[in-house]
């Protein structure tokens, strides 16, 4: 499933794991991967942005100012934290699908969310979306999750969001459909699941354990299913880079339209 990526002394050893699929595989198990005393669930399904980080939590807004996000059910708007004024909101086409689209909004002045960029064509993991997601599953993890970090081995082309340009951003191998990996890794934001907000997209740290899996980004589509990511088109990465606005404390929402819907 996962977007974490390898450095250049691991890419021998793991370039089989790499062809498992669209994402890199992680390297190993860091030291020390569990939570930290007092750290908060960096990204549990449904959870959402862990409190205290550039997208945390807030006490739950009136129900008027929670409408407007389209296809969005009660439950699903009701984890989009009051203060949050820009959503990219990944929406599946069925539970199995890899197939999807992908939508940002901003709430403008009298708080009614509007379309500024999309839709655009997307893609997730191979076997589609899950509740309860778990390193290999190759589903991507349904909810509500912050948008704090962003990287990749292309200079910034412009974000506001802090920016980690690295060689170390690199993927190799063949993903589902036979197709390279290459270049995956040009553009990437790192999604808030079971990591901490702040850090590079290449930092390893899971809050939640190795075996729940990590390392889920928004990168390159490289023409097919991911293992755990999403994924756009080159340039849509690189727009959506340049529209994302941390002071706007954004989040993804992302999820098949039936669990999207609750």
């Amino acid at each position: 499933m996962l977007s974490t990526v390898l450095t250049r002394a691991a890419l021998p050893l793991l370039a089989a794991g790499l062809l498992l699929g669209g994402c890199a595989k992680p390297s190993a198990p860091p030291p020390a991967a569990g939570p930290r005393t007092g750290a908060p669930d960096a990204g549990a399904p449904h959870a959402g942005p862990p409190a205290g980080s550039a997208a945390g939590p807030h006490a739950g807004p009136p129900a008027a100012d929670r409408a407007g996000l389209p296809g969005l059910g009660p439950r699903t708007s009701g984890l989009v934290p009051n203060g949050t004024d820009q959503a990219f909101v990944v929406r599946g086409r069925s539970t199995n699908s890899s197939e999807s689209t992908a939508t940002l909004y901003e709430r403008d002045e009298e708080r009614v969310w509007r379309v500024v960029a999309g839709p655009w064509p997307a893609r997730n993991a191979l076997k589609g979306w899950t509740d309860e997601h778990w390193a290999g599953d190759h589903r991507s993890p349904i909810g509500v999750f912050g948008l704090t970090d962003a990287g990749g081995r292309l200079p910034d082309p412009g974000t506001k969001l802090p920016y980690h340009q690295s060689e170390e951003f690199v993927a190799i191998g063949t993903g589902f459909r036979g197709e390279s990996l290459r270049g995956s890794f040009d553009y990437v934001v790192a999604i808030n699941y079971n990591r901490e907000s702040g850090l590079t997209p290449l930092d390893e740290r899971r809050p939640m354990g190795w075996d729940r899996g990590g390392g889920v980004w928004i990168h390159v589509d490289h023409d097919g299913p991911t293992q755990g990511c999403v994924s756009l088109g080159l340039d849509r990465m690189a727009d959506l880079l340049r529209l994302l606005d941390p002071d706007k404390r954004p989040v993804v929402v992302m999820g098949d339209s039936v669990s999207l819907a609750r």
